[in-house]
């Protein structure tokens, strides 16, 4: 897991980001030293959990296994996922993710609604590598 990236489980996931205090640009990921909107002198940076649902902007299948420091088990055959991006739905920012597992593109279409669900990258013996998934609303995988 990447600390204070989310937060929560169940219906209470969020993803974390930041707000400045003086022109209200929101970002994720998140930013703790400066403002990055290049107009704006300045301001408080303060943690702004970022709506759960959103809808596709673009989807894509990732059909190859990427290269480090994406971790995957070499023994293993590769198994493809689907890598969709969202608009979120009050923010109007575009965040990228993994679909949940079980989610095709043949299950996406652009405009489609979906929500962010905590979800496994990677485990082994002795740790488990959180991160977020995106899947179509009303589907519980």
């Amino acid at each position: 897991m990447v600390a204070g990236w989310f937060t929560g489980e169940g219906d209470s996931f969020r993803l974390l980001g930041t707000r400045c205090s003086a022109c209200l640009s929101v970002f994720f990921p998140r930013e703790d030293t400066h403002c990055r909107n290049p107009a704006c002198a300045g301001g408080e940076l303060a943690e702004h959990p970022l709506s759960r649902c959103g809808r596709v902007w673009s989807y894509t299948d990732a059909r190859y296994r990427p290269p480090s420091p994406y971790v995957t088990d070499r023994e293993l055959p590769w198994v493809p996922y689907a890598l969709i991006a969202v608009e979120l739905e009050c923010e109007r920012m575009v965040v990228l993710g993994q679909a949940a597992p079980g989610v095709t593109v043949a299950d996406l279409a652009v405009g489609m609604e979906v929500e962010a669900v905590p979800g496994v990258l990677h485990e082994d013996d002795e740790t488990i590598w959180t991160t977020w998934h995106w899947r179509p609303t009303g589907v519980r995988t």
